[in-house]
């Protein structure tokens, strides 16, 4: 089992504590890692790009002249794509660019994306979180006695003081043991987690 130490919010180790090989001691799956980044960024595009085709541009209700002996191009309507005004030839729609992933392959993305984080000594459990009001300057304080910047803070359960402290620091995110994902473990450099919370993940995942 892989050792940490577990630091305080002063940055002062209080101790240590042995991770489950379970969760943050896989073999990594650099395959099943990039689907699940690439399923997210897919899940949440919007795919909301729309032009219209020449069946949806208002007009061009009547042949703009007869079909024959005008000397013009015979024309059906003045909505065609050649036409000022027109449609558009293949349109864009609305699609939906989302797919899925077995939940088997997304817990092991999991599992690898935290076993990578521990490998490269990007982990850090501290003992808790505790705040007596809302207040961003302290957690800031916090993320400077870790010496921490991009940081990502898994918590047990919510704690709105700590969760609103550290809302407007923009390079953290908060996040709870039910919501973590794969994409989040890795876009920041640090992941931080309470005592609690990665006892919390290894009764769930392991």
């Amino acid at each position: 089992m892989a050792k940490v130490s577990v630091y305080n919010m002063e940055g002062k180790e209080v101790g240590s504590m042995e991770l489950n090989d379970a969760v943050f001691g896989v073999e990594v799956n650099e395959h099943l890692v990039h689907m699940a980044v690439v399923q997210q960024l897919a899940n949440n595009r919007q795919g909301t790009q729309k032009a219209k085709t020449r069946s949806e541009v208002r007009g061009g209700g009547r042949k703009p002249w007869r079909q024959k002996g005008t000397g013009h191009a015979r024309q059906g309507s003045t909505r065609a794509p050649q036409w000022t005004g027109g449609g558009v030839v293949f349109a864009p729609t609305p699609r939906d660019y989302s797919f899925k992933m077995n939940r088997k392959e997304k817990r092991a993305a999991l599992k690898s994306a935290l076993t990578s984080r521990v490998q490269e000594n990007k982990l850090i459990v501290v003992d808790e979180l505790k705040f007596d009001e809302i207040k961003t300057k302290k957690f800031a304080e916090v993320l400077k006695n870790l010496n921490l910047d991009k940081a990502l803070v898994v918590l047990n359960e919510n704690d709105e003081k700590v969760v609103m402290s550290a809302k407007n620091i923009p390079t953290v995110k908060t996040t709870q043991i039910n919501t973590i994902n794969v994409y989040d473990v890795l876009k920041y450099n640090t992941v931080v987690l309470t005592k609690a919370a990665a006892e919390s993940i290894e009764e769930v995942y392991a």
